[in-house]
């Protein structure tokens, strides 16, 4: 991970040695967020139901582990990101979480649909723009991963518009009939 990561997330306790211990810890984050207690809030003030710049970098953190750099994340990885993200009714992470989630799933879909992707350290780093890998993947990732993505999103609190975006253009890009579902894919009005 190249941004630093805060003295209160420096700790071995939820280092990932899977993808599914990643998810796993991803979920002890999540917890965190609902309550505001727990390992990932101890020796904080942490607001129950907000997503701050620590939980942001655990979140990181986990993802970007030494044991799953080099594998794509998963769809427990991205499952769990999304519940993350619905979890957090306010955010005081100055978006990080939303540009996270955005490139793991857009890393997970091009995963799941055959195709090569970066590692998880180039992908999901902060200084990276999605749009420097994402977008050449747009007419090959499958409409599985599409739909997927869309019923994750589908009837939820919280709106990632990063990540609306991404799905517009993929969807654009590969021409599906979905794409002219797209309003009542997110529930929204166009």
């Amino acid at each position: 991970m190249s941004a630093a990561v805060p003295k209160s997330v420096q700790s071995p306790s939820l280092e990932p040695s899977c993808r599914d211990t990643a998810a796993h810890a991803l979920s002890i984050v999540r917890d965190g967020v609902i309550t505001g207690e727990g390992p990932t809030t101890k020796g904080r003030v942490h607001f129950s139901r907000t997503i701050d710049a620590d939980d942001a970098a655990w979140c990181a953190r986990i993802l970007t582990a030494t044991a799953v750099n080099d594998q794509p994340v998963s769809r427990a990885e991205a499952e769990a990101l999304f519940e993350i993200n619905e979890a957090a009714t306010e955010r005081a992470d100055g978006g990080r979480f939303d540009d996270l989630l955005t490139k793991a799933v857009a890393h997970y879909a091009a995963s799941a649909s055959g195709l090569k992707v970066p590692p998880r350290n180039v992908a999901l780093a902060q200084d990276t723009d999605i749009e420097s890998w994402a977008p050449s993947y747009a007419s090959k990732v499958n409409s599985e991963m599409l739909e997927w993505i869309a019923g994750q999103m589908r009837g939820k609190r919280q709106n990632n518009r990063r990540l609306m975006a991404m799905v517009a253009t993929f969807l654009g890009a590969t021409a599906l009939p979905l794409a002219g579902q797209l309003p009542n894919v997110f529930d929204i009005g166009m």
